[in-house]
């Protein structure tokens, strides 16, 4: 595998009153060298508003772009043309529907792109707040511009706790390994739902009811392991990680094992965000925002089950996301409210991250790596 590999780092531009900061200038592209460790800026791309999440197709020649604004209606996906350099070419643009566009992702096919908005919380005066939809489908064209969303779901619902569960708050879509689901974590109201999913469409017919988690998770982030037969998913609010069985045929989910993300005796806030797998499927790390670690977990390759085995400082505040290098021996933080990335290099046998650098720029808040 090449020892070189592009990172793109979306940063938020404008003042948001539920972060801390605003100190970026869009989405910046990186090289970075695998022999040394090493981070080298290539460029910038400015004119988006809060570049809050970045997907890549299959090839990683197109990106596609969620804006969060506070106080939209409905936010935006954007379509860019990557080219070999790490410049990004702006092709268009669709609302999505819903506000606070807080992650998208594509379809296995690579087909359609799904636009998740996590929406306004009812005591900020958006208590009838219109059109509020939780997620939408936009086809992706052959020059890899988007068309207009085919398929729009809400949900409802809330869960315990103030402020941030008096609503529904969409947080990731992902497609199932075989493209006939569609699974959105629901923050606001604890549950994970499964959508039909087949022509773009998102349906309830034929799929299963949602899986309720223990009430005040708030379900984050969701991965499957390459097999499909299981799930890992990140819990914001309780600081957990919930371990999923999966039955591929019914698209139903069975919560297996619950493990807390945190040291036994903290009791500060903390707001979990990202989780990742490891390339050989052996460690799964989650990032503690308050807490400011990265939790590693063994992960049993016969039951899937969990176990911890450390915290690592992030070395900065609020580690927002973070990603691997493609080979799996390093792994990067964009820390939100220090405006840095933190680089680790990672012991591939026992999964220990030891700090090897870090790199200034503002208020990063996604992270993404492919190979080149």
């Amino acid at each position: 595998m090449s020892q070189k590999s592009r990172i793109l780092v979306g940063a938020l531009t404008r003042q948001t009153p539920y972060f801390k900061q605003a100190h970026g200038e869009g989405i910046t592209a990186f090289d970075f060298d695998e022999s040394s460790g090493t981070l080298s800026r290539l460029s910038c791309q400015m004119g988006i508003d809060n570049p809050s999440f970045i997907a890549f197709d299959a090839r990683h020649s197109h990106i596609y772009v969620t804006t969060e604004v506070f106080g939209w209606n409905e936010g935006t996906l954007s379509a860019y043309a990557l080219s070999a350099d790490g410049r990004l070419r702006y092709i268009n643009k669709q609302v999505t529907g819903g506000s606070i566009t807080t992650h998208t992702s594509l379809d296995r096919s690579g087909r359609y792109a799904f636009a998740v908005n996590y929406s306004h919380e009812a005591w900020e005066g958006f208590d009838e707040e219109h059109p509020g939809h939780a997620v939408a489908v936009c086809p992706v064209r052959a020059d890899g511009g988007l068309e207009p969303p085919i398929c729009m779901v809400k949900h409802k619902g809330q869960g315990p706790v103030p402020i941030r569960q008096t609503a529904p708050h969409p947080h990731c879509a992902v497609a199932s390994p075989d493209n006939r689901f569609v699974i959105v974590t629901d923050l606001g109201t604890d549950c994970i739902h499964s959508y039909r999913f087949q022509n773009g469409r998102l349906s309830v017919d034929g799929a299963p009811p949602p899986l309720r988690l223990k009430p005040g998770s708030g379900p984050r982030h969701f991965i499957f392991i390459p097999s499909g037969d299981r799930a890992y998913v990140i819990n914001e609010l309780a600081g957990t990680i919930a371990y999923l069985g999966y039955e591929a045929e019914t698209g139903e989910f069975e919560l297996r094992q619950t493990i807390s993300t945190l040291p036994i005796r903290y009791t500060q806030l903390n707001n979990c965000s990202e989780l990742q797998l490891s390339p050989d499927g052996r460690f799964l790390y989650g990032a503690n925002r308050g807490h400011n670690s990265l939790a590693c977990f063994a992960v049993d390759q016969q039951t899937g089950w969990l176990a911890l085995l450390g915290h690592t400082p992030t070395g900065g505040e609020w580690p927002r996301n973070f990603t691997m290098s493609p080979t799996g021996r390093y792994l990067l933080v964009a820390n939100q409210n220090s405006d840095s990335i933190t680089i680790f290099q990672r012991d591939e046998g026992t999964g220990v991250l030891t700090q090897t650098g870090s790199v200034a720029i503002g208020t990063p808040m996604v992270i993404k790596a492919h190979a080149i």
